[in-house]
């Protein structure tokens, strides 16, 4: 076997055919020598006019034979017999951690809040008919979590935490396209995940675990110090050490600790808008052609940075031929956010546009909370953020819009474009309810990103609030090798919930290394 380096046009990438001709050219060799290809790295370089492709392909000539991947060394024995530990949360990081816990032979309980996947996307059309939030099963709540439908997207920068490729391999082992494993950029859909989330409840429970669903924690239990279980809603008990996966819109768990007098700390967060552009247009602008993307390219993506303020002003979850979503949790409470299917085939790219807000930048606000100096204090602030945009959006579900070049001149859009967000959009001049704090950096951000990408600000574009779910508002402080609590023994806390991750894949490793630490601890007394 042989690896090649290629960097081809659009045309030939996409030709299994084309890519062999290369080779062979590269490697002077006849092309009937060429038995088998495999691709194993692809990457999209749009930095310059012309589009290039980078392919890194294993090569088999005659006599060598490629392994076929079955993805069947990731095993999952019976451990029905096995200690117990119980996770709450079945999103990514707790999927991920009831997974590890079996492979290292501990049986697993979940608990989870939400309903089962498929039952979540009946209610999800429930909720876009009336218009009403179930505060129990949502676009945040229920299993697969936030991530089953905000997207699917698998980058991570979180390199140093564990093994993305071991991550990545587990989605396929339940089924998700082996393409993660090649692609730079790697994406599931909102429209392929619950089938593979599905699989991976089913693994579960083929092998001893539990999965309780409508569960919601509302206390730990603790003897002499140490969380041994937890009790739900229902009265209901679990015992054993638990890791603690809620995500990070589970405002009532974290209200619940800091009443339990379980340390908790103040972090930084991210607010602002879903910006959402024609597709159409990104796809110019990216791609540097009035053609857009043509036959060859996907929908394209972008990703902006910039400084304002002192305050880091960036693009979120960009999510290419998407929809946006309302991502409330409970009533009185505008959210938004974004999501693609595989195809990434809407005629719409929104992205979360949001500004850096430190605990310490509350005073410098116009958003006056109660409590300033207490570890939930930006979560306060994003709470009356979000009833701010409630009532802009006339206590409904309508979310407040204004377009991008009247935001950026100060006034209320007469009218505005058409939108992926199937809710309806509410003309609102955002300058006068969310905090100036946030949309003067904004409108610094927009201007910036201006002038590396001309065409970005156009009044086809337009923003639709609030944002503010970029991450969790507290961490749960725990110790660095033993992902346990600093003074609690047996909480292990976990994800984005947490405070230690930023998307599935980072979610998914942290739930990792919780469940490692948790059996080591459980199996071994370390």
């Amino acid at each position: 076997m042989t690896t090649v380096q290629l960097t081809l046009s659009p045309e030939v990438a996409a030709s299994d055919a084309r890519i062999r001709e290369e080779i062979a050219h590269q490697l002077s060799l006849p092309l009937d020598q060429i038995t088998s290809i495999q691709i194993r790295r692809r990457n999209i370089d749009a930095r310059q006019r012309r589009i290039l492709v980078n392919l890194s392909v294993e090569v088999y000539l005659s006599g060598e034979e490629p392994e076929v991947d079955t993805f069947e060394d990731l095993v999952y024995p019976d451990v029905s017999s096995a200690p117990t530990a119980v996770v709450v949360g079945a999103g990514p990081c707790g999927l991920f951690a009831a997974l590890r816990l079996i492979e290292l032979g501990v049986r697993p309980i979940i608990v989870e809040r939400g309903q089962e996947v498929m039952q979540r996307r009946r209610d999800l059309a429930e909720l876009a008919r009336t218009g009403i939030i179930d505060p129990e099963s949502n676009y945040s709540y229920g299993e697969g979590g936030a991530g089953a439908f905000s997207d699917g997207k698998l980058y991570t920068r979180s390199k140093k935490r564990g093994s993305v490729e071991k991550a990545l391999r587990v989605f396929c082992r339940f089924g998700a396209d082996p393409k993660i494993l090649v692609d730079a950029h790697p994406h599931i859909g909102t429209d392929k995940l619950p089938v593979i989330i599905r699989r991976m409840r089913e693994q579960i429970l083929l092998s001893g675990g539990e999965v309780h669903f409508g569960c919601r924690m509302t206390e730990l239990i603790r003897e002499q110090g140490a969380v041994t279980g937890i009790v739900c809603a229902s009265g209901e008990t679990f015992m054993g050490p638990v890791i603690l996966a809620t995500g990070h819109s589970a405002r009532d768990v974290y209200r619940y600790l800091h009443s339990a007098g379980v340390l908790l700390e103040a972090k930084s967060i991210a607010v602002g808008v879903r910006l959402e552009h024609p597709q159409a247009l990104i796809d110019e602008i990216r791609y540097h052609s009035p053609e857009g993307r043509g036959k060859w390219l996907p929908a394209a993506e972008y990703v902006y940075k910039a400084q304002s303020g002192g305050r880091g002003v960036y693009s979120f979850c960009m999510c290419p031929g998407g929809f946006i979503v309302p991502a409330s949790t409970a009533p009185e409470e505008m959210v938004v956010n974004g999501m693609s299917p595989a195809n990434r085939g809407s005629r719409w790219a929104n992205s979360g546009m949001v500004v850096e807000l430190r605990p310490e930048d509350i005073p410098q606000t116009d958003i006056k909370i109660d409590y300033l100096h207490s570890p939930l204090a930006l979560m306060a602030w994003c709470e009356e953020l979000e009833r701010r945009s409630y009532i802009a959006a006339g206590r409904s579900l309508r979310a407040p819009a204004q377009r991008m070049t009247d935001f950026l001149k100060g006034r209320a859009s007469s009218s505005l474009p058409s939108s992926s967000y199937t809710m309806g959009l509410t003309s609102s001049d955002l300058h006068r309810w969310m905090s100036h704090f946030v949309t003067h950096r904004l409108a610094d951000g927009f201007r910036a990103f201006e002038r590396t990408t001309k065409g970005f600000i156009t009044e086809e574009a337009q923003l639709i609030a609030v944002e503010s779910r970029t991450s969790s508002p507290v961490r749960i402080p725990r110790d660095r090798e033993h992902y346990r609590h600093v003074l609690i023994d047996g909480l292990y806390p976990a994800g984005e919930g947490a405070g230690y991750a930023g998307g599935i894949i980072s979610a998914a490793i942290d739930g990792e290394n919780a469940a490692t630490a948790l059996a080591t601890s459980l199996l071994h007394g370390r």
